[in-house]
């Protein structure tokens, strides 16, 4: 497999990883959420789903269990052929897509992104 990238129109950066982790604050709750996601043969899998605290539409899923500060569950979801990474100026921060611990802004890997462009992270190639 050829591993996953962000693409932001015509450019395209390489993650060179085959699972992610994304984080991002909640805009209205302001607690955090944390998905892992896995390439598979059958598209984007998400392993893994977390969040500090329930309301505003951030219910832990059925199954959740609170471990180290979250409620922890495995969701049952299809696998995606991509995920559209919407930003926003209006949300504190932005979207922090973490490859074997280490994250990072996905505006950071388009320098002058604007606060309101999407980023998309979906299979290479």
């Amino acid at each position: 497999m050829a591993g996953l990238c962000l693409v932001l129109g015509a450019a395209t950066v390489a993650l060179h990883a085959a699972t992610v982790d994304l984080r991002w604050t909640h805009s209205v709750q302001k607690t955090e959420w944390r998905e892992h996601w896995a390439l598979t043969a059958q598209g984007l899998v998400l392993e893994q789903a977390a969040v500090q605290s329930s309301g505003a539409g951030m219910d832990p899923g059925e199954g959740a269990v609170y471990r180290d500060g979250f409620w922890v569950w495995r969701p049952q979801l299809p696998p995606q052929p991509q995920l559209i990474l919407t930003r926003s100026p209006y949300t504190p921060g932005d979207w922090h897509v973490c490859i074997a611990g280490q994250c990072r802004d996905a505006g950071n890997y388009f320098p002058g992104i604007a606060a309101d462009q999407a980023v998309t992270l979906k299979p290479c190639g």
